[in-house]
């Protein structure tokens, strides 16, 4: 990967010794060079301005550079960047604690502060696992994760995604093994499942999944009953329950968190993403009154043995405070329910293209399944040529726009996509139809 002459100073010197995410670096095209953002917009050292209709990964919920966000800051930036969060506590961390325990449902109320999704998951495995430990019962040590399913990209994260069709494949041998379930969306996978957790409960410590939507799995839906399915049979089975709210929490699929809509209680969530409003790097494991008390002992072995360096960072949190006060004082859901109805009319024409398998929207979530993607690469270079950035993977084009996009960003999104998808099925008919022509002798 080489940079274009034209580019900056910075951005010449600094690519060659930068490693990119999810890219093979043999073959990837230079990434974008951003200059600053504003609302939902990117705007491109070379001056071109994109639409995001990813919001940063899903986590700039309130649109960028909010300003009561940017507020927020710059007034912790001057009382207290960061401190040690061992032996030690402060204001925004404890009010944002309070704060998210208020909003959750049912008596979760303990929050464990970390830095990123991964790790939150990983805590909540570790409080499960040791929660087990510590009741003596050293055989319930495993998870147990569905079929569809991401949870990150740590280690032991990875041992509990999808391990065929997830992008962790390659490290199998490395891996805990874990039990993977199919989801219980129908009777025949309901049963399958039933039978894989009445065949492993006995070395099952909990069960985890994404509720209502499986995000990197392919943005796949399901339907509330799944999570009461499974919260009744991890009840039945007396195993902890863990929802990895990372992605659709904060208002993503139309409710403040996606287990309000099966009227559940988790005994872990883990949060994080828009957590912040996409402006800082902040996670949190919460914990029922249940779970958090089996580490209360006088054996200090019994204590959760983790702690993250910038733990609660106090700057993350007052984002985090300053984003929810954007959920009280502004019609965050409100507007999350009008872009779900723009988007359902305005992608619903896609599924008349060739090659669209399916098309659907769920709150602020609009996806357009394709039979396959034979060249992300090139299909998101023509998203943008077009002024949008969207991100398509393994056989989707979706939409997570923040909540505040404007109409006119959100119709151009949606109709870039049909344009594009068009354009793509058109020059695929051209091609085949020249391909069949034989030539006269």
């Amino acid at each position: 990967m080489s940079a274009p002459a034209s580019m900056p100073d910075w951005y010449q010197k600094g690519l060659p010794h930068i490693w990119l995410p999810y890219s093979q670096m043999q073959g990837a095209p230079p990434p974008l060079a951003a200059q600053s953002t504003q609302g939902s917009q990117l705007t491109l050292t070379d001056g071109r301005t994109l639409v995001d209709g990813v919001a940063a990964w899903w986590t700039a919920c309130h649109g960028y550079n909010h300003p009561h966000i940017r507020q927020a800051v710059a007034h912790q930036l001057e009382v207290m960047p960061h401190v040690m969060f061992g032996g030690m506590v402060h204001e925004p961390a404890l009010r944002l604690a309070s704060r998210l325990c208020a909003l959750l449902p049912g008596d979760l109320e303990r929050v464990f502060f970390t830095d990123s999704g991964s790790v939150a998951v990983e805590v909540a495995m570790k409080m499960a696992i040791q929660y087990r430990l510590n009741k003596g019962e050293r055989q319930r040590t495993k998870m147990l994760a569905f079929h569809g399913g991401y949870h990150g990209d740590t280690l032991a994260t990875m041992a509990i995604c999808d391990p065929e069709e997830g992008m962790h494949h390659l490290y199998g041998p490395a891996l805990t093994e874990h039990v993977i379930a199919p989801l219980p969306v129908d009777a025949a996978s309901t049963q399958a499942f039933l039978a894989l957790l009445a065949s492993h409960a006995h070395e099952l410590a909990g069960i985890i999944m994404e509720p209502l939507v499986q995000g990197a799995g392919g943005m796949l839906f399901h339907a509330p009953e799944v999570l009461r399915t499974v919260r009744a049979a991890a009840d039945r089975y007396d195993t902890l329950l863990i929802l990895d709210e990372i992605f659709t929490g904060f208002g993503r699929t139309g409710t403040m968190f996606a287990c309000e809509q099966a009227g559940i209680t988790p005994d872990i969530i883990t949060l994080s993403k828009a957590l912040t409003g996409g402006t800082m790097a902040l996670a949190a494991t919460i914990a029922r009154k249940h779970v958090f008390d089996a580490f209360l002992s006088d054996n200090p072995e019994h204590a959760l043995m983790h702690g993250p360096t910038f733990m609660a960072n106090p700057l993350a949190c007052a984002c985090a405070n300053a984003s929810l006060d954007l959920f009280e004082s502004e019609p965050r859901l409100e507007q999350v329910a009008t872009i779900h109805a723009r988007m359902s009319a305005w992608l619903e024409p896609c599924r008349s293209l060739p090659g669209v398998r399916d098309v659907r929207t769920l709150g602020a979530i609009g996806v357009v399944e394709l039979d396959r993607i034979a060249k992300p690469d090139a299909l998101r270079q023509q998203l943008i040529a077009h002024g949008a950035w969207i991100r398509p993977f393994r056989n989707i084009v979706y939409l997570t726009p923040a909540f505040t996009i404007s109409e006119h960003d959100l119709d151009f999104l949606c109709r870039t996509i049909h344009t594009v998808l068009a354009s793509q099925a058109e020059s695929a008919c051209t091609l085949h139809a020249a391909r069949c022509i034989r030539p006269e002798f």
